[in-house]
């Protein structure tokens, strides 16, 4: 925070102390070790602190210099309230005997890992169902934690974390999907931000982003105004890893801003308004690159910093920036600690920068990069 008065920047023990002893008089004793600097000088110390103090205060008490409880303080003054932490949805499928019953409540876990030190994710099942006749039957699944561990692979889920008689086997066919942490202050603060810099207007460009970005899972949108014709509005959502969103946070942000018939003013969006809430298309950047490593490095661990580099790069690009610059993917990657040097590098196997077209979200593709 750059904007402290004064005031408080110049309390310095130092300072303070001399003032003190400034108001003593001269024919007292008033050097270091006297009764009157030991009894000052503790005191300016504390008064010192306290002006420490008051800069702490000061900076809590702005959106853009403060954190965690703070922040939502300063946030819920104007509605915007931080999106908790979700639990990751998916099916699981039981193996078992025609007529097994497996109740609500039912975990089910991915195997721990001690070699990477992974440890085990669990589900519970939301419903009882029954295995049929030909040994089968699907349930769904709620994670028990909520956040991104439990977003696992299809096929990981494996353990049965409590014996159900009659059933021999579990398995997920598809990955686990949905499960975010709690919104950073980072997220919080930037819709903070475009609520009050950018107020909404029955319908304006900024309404349709404040309604998609207070949905639950959205991590970013994009307004396409007048996409298909007059009336129409496009609004394209992301999820918090700021890919295209599931199917799920698109119906639910369809669902606040324009669910049931079109234009007849059911959600937030005015009468008379068409608006189709979608995910956008992905565009992967894959890069080309010839490498020299440093010493000690191999390959695997220099495409592994080139793929979290590009993954960084590209999140800060989503939505908010429509062209992916080949000199920055050069420069960003030359920081990459396993690299000491690279040539012939390719985006999408051009040496020119990527653009990114409106409904479309850059994302890491395949890095191919030899020595």
């Amino acid at each position: 925070m750059t904007a402290l008065p004064d005031y408080l920047t110049e309390q310095k023990e130092e300072r303070i102390l001399a003032r003190m002893l400034g108001r003593i008089p001269t024919d007292v004793d008033k050097a270091e070790g006297s009764y009157i600097w030991d009894a000052l000088a503790p005191a300016a110390y504390e008064l010192f602190l306290s002006a420490g103090w008051a800069q702490e205060v000061l900076r809590r008490g702005f959106a853009t210099t403060t954190f965690g409880a703070y922040l939502d303080l300063r946030c819920g003054e104007h509605g915007v309230e931080r999106r908790p932490a979700e639990r990751a949805t998916g099916k699981v499928t039981f193996a078992g005997a025609s007529g097994v019953v497996v109740p609500a409540g039912t975990r089910v876990a991915t195997a721990a890992d001690a070699v990477t030190s992974t440890p085990s994710v669990e589900f519970e099942t939301v419903e009882t169902v029954t295995i049929g006749g030909v040994g089968l039957v699907e349930a769904g699944v709620t994670a028990v934690e909520a956040g991104v561990s439990g977003n696992i692979a299809a096929g990981a889920i494996a353990v049965l974390v409590e014996p159900v008689p009659g059933v021999t086997g579990i398995a997920n066919a598809a990955a686990m999907s949905g499960g975010a942490e709690t919104e950073s202050d980072a997220s919080l603060l930037e819709r903070y931000l475009l609520k009050v810099r950018n107020p909404g207007t029955s319908g304006n460009r900024a309404d349709y982003l404040q309604w998609a970005l207070e949905t639950d899972g959205v991590g970013g949108a994009q307004v396409h105004p007048l996409w298909n014709g007059p009336g129409t509005v496009k609004v394209y959502v992301l999820n918090q890893e700021k890919r295209a969103a599931s199917a799920a946070i698109v119906a639910a942000v369809q669902d606040v801003i324009a669910p049931g018939t079109a234009g007849t003013g059911a959600g937030k969006a005015p009468i008379g308004a068409s608006v189709v809430v979608a995910a956008p298309i992905e565009l992967p950047i894959v890069i080309g690159v010839k490498l020299t490593l440093r010493v000690g490095w191999t390959l695997a661990q220099a495409v592994s910093g080139i793929q979290e580099t590009l993954t960084a790069y590209l999140k800060s690009l989503a939505f908010a920036d429509s062209v992916v610059r080949y000199s920055k993917v050069n420069s960003l990657l030359l920081d990459v600690p396993a690299i000491v040097d690279l040539s012939d590098l390719t985006m999408n196997g051009g040496i020119s920068n990527v653009t990114v077209g409106i409904g479309q979200v850059a994302v890491p593709g395949a890095v191919n990069a030899s020595v």
